[in-house]
């Protein structure tokens, strides 16, 4: 069940739901129109032979940062990853990233599989930008780029992603490798055994 205009107002006003700056303008019906940012990533071709992630070789990338007044342009073919001017989270509810009609209808793709954001994931969000069109999109900062929308859980996970989220706090990274992630858990859980050592011991 997705949230309705009035719902995520509700939402915003207990806390439920967090968005830096929220600017009621770009309330839709059932969801909310979020900005471009400045910052861009793109992959240094010319040092890439090809992409292999299972043996983790990913291209060398480059961050391009432009002021509010310029322009990126896109050319036909190219994938690069942008962010969004609008920071945002739930920890009750799942938050689905959608594309606006106007901007797909001309080839322009702002994620391609990643359209989901967990509950307690706050972030300013990474979009996978791709422009399936044979001539340039130009992108423009603080243009709207995408929407997002809210949708209700039957129940409250047990799990947060604040402790098992990949990306937590490193939304801009290229690429997190999964292993990386199982390393900190497996640190966590022996930290928590000596803690619960150490209780017993004292209690002793």
């Amino acid at each position: 069940m997705y949230l309705a205009d009035e719902d995520i107002k509700r939402a915003l006003k207990d806390g439920e739901i967090i968005i830096n700056d929220f600017d009621e303008a770009r309330l839709q019906p059932a969801s909310y129109d979020i900005l471009l940012g400045n910052k861009f990533i793109v992959s240094n071709t010319e040092s890439t032979m090809a992409i292999d992630p299972v043996n983790k070789i990913f291209p060398q990338t480059k961050e391009i940062v432009i002021g509010d007044d310029e322009m990126f342009v896109l050319h036909p073919g190219i994938s690069i990853l942008g962010t969004s001017v609008d920071y945002f989270g739930s920890d009750k509810y799942l938050i689905h990233l959608s594309g606006k009609s106007s901007l797909a209808r001309l080839g322009l793709i702002i994620h391609n599989t990643a359209g989901i954001i967990n509950p307690g994931h706050f972030l300013n969000i990474t979009f996978e930008l791709c422009n399936l069109n044979h001539v340039p999109i130009i992108l423009r900062p603080q243009m709207r780029i995408g929407q997002i929308l809210f949708s209700q859980l039957t129940s409250q996970p047990k799990k947060d992603y604040k402790t098992t989220g990949r990306y937590h706090g490193r939304d801009w990274q290229h690429f997190v490798d999964p292993k990386d992630e199982e390393g900190k858990e497996k640190i966590k859980e022996e930290s928590k055994k000596l803690k619960v050592k150490k209780g017993k011991k004292a209690k002793k």
